[in-house]
């Protein structure tokens, strides 16, 4: 992943724009790129700030972890439940996720969802 352009520079490419230069000829003058320059002025009249954010990591698990009481119990209601179905269940309630997402949360606790074998391997299918 890229790392964030340095607070400073973002500093000069705004009170460039501030003294009278436009985004694009700002953007130019400091070697950035249009788009970057467009939203660091924004940034800066929205919040006063320009410093970058935190890049990366999870965002979005704290809203299914919100629903795990919820998930456990339909989990232990029907063992063999698919995540599929899972998300038509949490839909009902409001919650809507996708089947990645439940996936990460079982991953996470690493519970399998693999249907297993209900009867062994004949002899036959051996040789």
């Amino acid at each position: 992943m890229a790392r964030a352009l340095s607070v400073d520079l973002r500093r000069r490419v705004v009170s460039a724009i501030a003294s009278g230069l436009s985004c694009r000829a700002a953007a130019e003058r400091f070697g950035v790129s249009a788009s970057s320059a467009i939203r660091w002025r924004a940034l800066d009249r929205r919040e006063g700030d320009i410093a970058p954010r935190r890049q990366g990591g999870d965002r979005t698990s704290r809203r299914i972890e919100a629903h795990a009481e919820r998930i456990l119990s339909a989990l232990v209601e029907k063992s063999d439940i698919t995540l599929a179905e899972l998300r038509d269940r949490l839909k009902e309630h409001g919650v809507s996720v996708g089947i990645g997402t439940l996936w990460r949360f079982f991953k996470r606790r690493n519970i399998t969802r693999k249907k297993r074998r209900r009867m062994p391997q004949s002899n036959v299918a051996a040789r």
